[in-house]
């Protein structure tokens, strides 16, 4: 099982941007997912999670602008990204649990970036 995020780039402040990872290989369901950030020299941040037990989830940072959901047929968790702010400039990456039939996997995707200019 694996993820690939997507769907980063340069955006003026303001701005939207939607952000997809897919989870491809032997899958039957996404789980749990959560979308982090992280920039350099600070912590990585959890913005936004889906699960079936823990609901939908943000952080104070980006509550109000950012939208997480799932595609179940498609295997797809997208972060919808609006009135982006440049303090929003990071690494985004996908990390969750992925059940393939016999295991729940812990995956973990390689990062997309999002660079909001002023």
């Amino acid at each position: 099982v694996q993820l690939q995020a997507s769907g980063g780039g340069l955006v003026q402040a303001g701005g939207s941007l939607r952000l997809s990872c897919v989870a491809s290989g032997r899958v039957v369901k996404i789980n749990d997912m959560g979308w982090y950030r992280q920039v350099p020299g600070k912590e990585t941040e959890l913005v936004a999670s889906i699960g079936a037990i823990v609901g939908i989830r943000y952080s104070d940072s980006v509550k109000g602008r950012f939208t997480i959901s799932k595609d179940n047929a498609t295997n797809t968790v997208y972060l919808q990204m609006n009135a982006l702010k440049p303090e929003d400039t990071a690494v985004y990456y996908c990390d969750g649990a992925v059940f393939d039939g016999r295991l729940t996997r812990l995956v973990k995707g390689q990062g997309t970036l999002v660079t909001v200019s002023s």
